[in-house]
């Protein structure tokens, strides 16, 4: 991999793409073993350019300059300052809304232009997509001149909170953003977020917006203290969803798509048995759940009740530690200001604020406090665990866990060519972008099947082509796209949510292009729920509707190879639609814990 140059698939250009697919599955995936997308340095340059510049130079100066602090290279000045770490929340919610941090550019599938977001949503015309059906006011799909005012309203109030100066508590000598500048961020954002879920999930609200109110309501100790309770909800949040089978699969192709990682060696260590088996070892889960799950649960506790300085500031080094390691990945949804600002959040409540000096969980002015804001927070990350169909993982905190609501997109050939005609649509699709910067056109076909290859790498993967394989007899012949990055270029956003192109996305696509019955077929799922050993998915015809739904073992699928070499795993098939082919029935046995998997019988 070199600064401008990426590693491409070793493969025949003029040849590769007429192999059948699960063989380019194949190669792709083994390929993605050794280089991760293959992406090159100058790719990684520009993120890394990015968060300094704009996250933490911009917002930096800004927070400093406009409280009567700095200069910004005066970190002792500012750095346990409160109002400063509330101007950076503030800056990263704005930056998320806007469409410049989080799924931001080409490791999103965003090539030009590289930003979404905001080209998107001030736009009247595009695609909006409601929560909830039932609520007034928000029939349709399409975006309003309200829903733009609304959204342009949201930000501008974001950028007033963010330059205006603070002022001061009168019983302490903290100077804090003044909270009246918060109700009209939160009323918009509460407002925005009824109309279109996408800006909503976009600006991390499940995070933001409690610190937001916060921030308008509370005072110093009591922020503070809400405060850690917040940031530990998400991070233990986030270790509870790393249980079960699927975070070791996105921790060996995490560790693949690191441009740091010595050589191939150290790669190939977090797969069993490469390039036969490339199932994650013992070690991907070794550090998926010492390192993930452990961590994240662990420390925060350590955090939240610790009254020793040393261990505070181990435990604060620690996961400070643990998100520049998520940095230095560069996982493809490409949170990086969002892991910029845990790491300083993190030193900032519990080394600026430590429970010893008066800022600790006991120290609220009310334990009926305490107790409602625990409870107002752990509500969506229980419910959305237990009933993920009613909660994006996002509010569930399951951050990068692996258990996502996911797709694949099929098209029948040259039928991907009508997502084009979409009206307002500021992109085209994702294969189009490449051609449109200087790609081949086959060189750009490989290069975002090389993102289908990643998902067969993941638990949701296996699943997602076992479906496709059942209901698209001429498979080989489709395109076959990863739904996440043809979302972004729908919508503008995604970030591993799958909620976000479900039958609604399908739905308010089909209205404005008009597919024939049998050219675009979805292959749909839920999250697995907590308690549950499968996943519910759906098949989805465009022009029909959802035609097919069932389950599979969340265990099968982890247990087969991401080229399915024994063929479709077994779905359980619990509605189809009349007069629809229904799936074949199963035809192979449960594979073993330690089998690369069951033959399939005669």
């Amino acid at each position: 991999m070199g600064f401008k140059t990426g590693d491409f698939p070793p493969v025949d250009v003029e040849t590769f793409l007429d192999k059948p697919l699960l063989e380019r599955t194949r190669t792709l995936a083994l390929h993605w073993v050794d280089h991760g997308f293959g992406s090159p340095r100058m790719i990684h340059t520009t993120y890394l350019a990015k968060v300094l510049f704009i996250h933490v130079a911009l917002g930096g100066f800004l927070a400093t300059w406009t409280s009567g602090l700095g200069p910004l290279w005066d970190v002792s000045a500012w750095w346990d300052q409160p109002i400063v770490y509330q101007k950076m929340v503030i800056w990263t919610m704005l930056l998320e809304a806007l469409g410049v941090a989080g799924s931001w550019g080409p490791l999103a599938g965003k090539f030009k232009p590289m930003t979404g977001g905001a080209l998107f949503w001030l736009r009247p015309g595009t695609i909006r997509l409601r929560p909830w059906a039932r609520v007034p006011g928000t029939n349709g799909d399409t975006r309003t001149v309200l829903d733009v005012a609304l959204y342009a309203g949201f930000l501008l109030a974001m950028l007033a909170a963010m330059v205006l100066p603070g002022v001061r508590q009168s019983e302490i000598s903290a100077v804090l953003v003044n909270p009246v500048l918060m109700i009209a961020p939160v009323v918009l954002l509460v407002l925005v977020g009824l109309r279109d879920k996408t800006i909503f999930l976009a600006a991390r609200s499940e995070q933001y917006l409690p610190a937001l109110v916060f921030f308008g309501t509370l005072g110093l100790v009591d922020m503070i203290v809400a405060l850690k309770l917040l940031i530990c909800i998400v991070w233990i949040g986030a270790g509870i969803s790393k249980f079960g089978h699927h975070f070791s699969c996105v921790v060996a192709p995490m560790v693949s798509n690191t441009p740091w990682v010595p050589g191939r060696a150290v790669r190939r260590l977090h797969y069993r048995d490469f390039p036969n088996d490339i199932r994650p070892s013992k070690v991907a889960a070794l550090l998926a759940h010492v390192g993930g799950t452990f961590v994240e649960i662990v420390t925060p506790i350590v955090l939240l009740f610790s009254t020793n300085y040393l261990v505070t500031a181990l435990a604060v080094g620690l996961m400070v530690v643990f998100h520049l390691f998520i940095i230095s990945t560069f996982p493809l949804a490409v949170p990086l200001e969002w892991n910029v600002l845990f790491a300083y959040a993190s030193a900032f409540l519990f080394l600026g604020f430590p429970a010893s000096a008066g800022y600790g969980v006991g120290d609220m002015s009310s334990p009926l406090l305490t107790a409602g804001i625990v409870a107002a927070l752990v509500f969506f990350p229980i419910l959305g665990n237990l009933r993920p169909d009613l909660v994006s993982f996002l509010p569930s905190m399951r951050q990068y866990a692996g258990n996502w609501a996911s797709a694949l997109w099929a098209f029948a050939p040259g039928a991907e060519q009508k997502l084009n005609s979409l009206p307002h649509r500021p992109t085209v699709n994702n294969v189009d972008q490449l051609v449109a910067i200087g790609y081949e056109p086959a060189v750009a076909e490989i290069t975002m099947q090389q993102t289908i290859g990643w998902r067969s790498m993941h638990s949701q993967g296996r699943g997602l082509f076992s479906l496709l394989i059942k209901h698209v007899p001429d498979l080989d012949r489709w395109t076959v796209r990863e739904a996440e990055f043809g979302c972004n270029s729908v919508i503008g956003f995604n970030f591993g949510e799958g909620h976000l192109h479900n039958e609604d996305l399908v739905n308010a696509v089909q209205r404005r292009v008009g597919f024939e019955p049998g050219e675009w077929i979805v292959v749909w799922v839920e999250s697995q729920a907590i308690h549950s050993k499968v996943q519910h998915y759906k098949v989805i015809d465009a022009a029909v509707g959802v035609i097919e739904t069932g389950t599979w073992n969340v265990a099968e699928a982890v247990n087969e190879q991401p080229w399915l070499p024994n063929g479709p795993i077994r779905t359980t098939v619990t509605w189809s639609r009349p007069g629809t082919k229904p799936a074949d029935p199963p035809t192979r046995p449960a594979a073993g814990d330690d089998e690369p998997g069951a033959r399939i019988h005669a």
